[in-house]
């Protein structure tokens, strides 16, 4: 049993999302900025061992979505927002005990953003933006030890996100009857950055069900109490002018079966939420954003061989809901209700190959 739950632990060394997801679609400013943990970084080491993890994800945002309610007119009569957006992770873990770990992930995007009303309104024409975006340190303590934690465990952890990706990146629109090229900001949903410091509370954990069914869960709640980042965002309304820097989240929840005939070989099945509040928890909440939250069905499939795990997970969405946000309450009258929408993906793509290294350094595939 030590020995499944061991192994389980690896084969979902690379199932984990707080250092990785990405909501899907404009409600995401980007890739959510918790860190990798156990579930999702392999931490279950010995001292002084390291884990070494790269994570892709890709989603392609099309759908819009008012509240609840999907605009199916807007793909109809072309004129749906098409958010492409790339995300990879680079995630370093190391064991400094049995219980205590530390992380540093270095996250890279590439996106696209495709529309109409953000040029002329008549010709649909794109606007990108790349490079490096905020990095996140952190640690993390388990909370059961030696015998007590051989059916499972559970651990705890702190972070930081620092606001090292570029949250005022720019790109090439066209303006008016002639299409003039004209150098403005990208869409919040495509900044590289978000411009504050945020400080990310995580748990995660993993206890055996029955034989190789394993129950495992983990999130975190993001805090980012500076309210705007003075980006412009281009919008006609005076409070939405700037862009907020606001609070986000994510939790997961499944069952896991490590398969005995095939060693190595894993498959999950569970649900995530995944979201941006309307209001944050400290500091104000002016500014514009797309709040709002994504439920979905999160099958994955996974193999390990030797100190080598790779993870094929495929969130698909089940229900989409851009809430209604302070500037929206703001601008709504007695007589008219201000609604923003947000364009969300149909599901996301999410691989991941992660190493752990131990302490005497051998070929990964040994």
């Amino acid at each position: 049993m030590k020995n499944y739950i061991l192994t389980s632990f690896l084969v979902l060394a690379t199932l984990g999302f707080c250092q990785q997801s990405m909501a899907q679609g404009c409600v995401a400013i980007r890739q959510f900025s918790g860190l990798g943990n156990a579930v999702g970084q392999g931490n279950i080491l010995n001292q002084g061992e390291w884990n070494i993890s790269m994570n892709y994800r890709y989603f392609k945002s099309f759908r819009h979505f008012r509240g609840s309610h999907e605009e199916p007119e807007r793909i109809e009569n072309g004129t749906e927002v098409i958010n492409y957006q790339h995300g990879l992770d680079i995630n370093v873990s190391y064991a400094f005990s049995e219980r205590l770990y530390g992380i540093v992930s270095l996250p890279f995007q590439y996106n696209e953003r495709s529309s109409l009303y953000e040029h002329n309104r008549t010709d649909r024409h794109t606007t990108y933006s790349s490079g490096f975006s905020d990095m996140r340190i952190g640690a993390g303590y388990w909370l059961l030890s030696g015998e007590k934690a051989k059916k499972g465990n559970t651990a705890i952890g702190l972070g930081l996100k620092f606001p090292t990706g570029d949250y005022a990146a720019t790109s090439t629109f066209y303006k008016g009857e002639e299409e003039t090229p004209t150098e403005l900001t990208v869409d919040q949903s495509i900044q590289l950055g978000d411009g504050g410091t945020g400080l990310i509370v995580d748990f995660q954990g993993l206890w055996n069900i029955s034989g190789t069914y394993f129950w495992y869960y983990d999130g975190f709640y993001m805090f980012n109490p500076k309210e705007t980042n003075g980006t412009p965002t281009n919008r006609s309304r005076e409070n939405e002018a700037i862009m907020s820097v606001p609070d986000q989240f994510a939790a997961r929840t499944g069952v896991f079966k490590s398969f005995e005939k095939i060693h190595g070989l894993g498959a999950s099945l569970g649900f995530r939420v995944e979201g941006i509040p309307v209001r944050d928890v400290f500091g104000g909440s002016e500014g514009f954003r797309r709040p709002g939250y994504i439920v979905s069905v999160e099958p994955g499939i996974s193999y390990m061989r030797g100190n080598v795990t790779g993870t094929l997970n495929v969130p698909i969405a089940l229900y989409r809901n851009r809430t209604q946000s302070v500037t929206d309450i703001e601008n709504s009258t007695p007589d008219r209700e201000v609604h923003g929408d947000a364009a969300f993906a149909d599901y996301l793509i999410n691989f991941s190959l992660a190493w752990r290294i131990p302490k005497k350094i051998e070929s990964p595939f040994n």
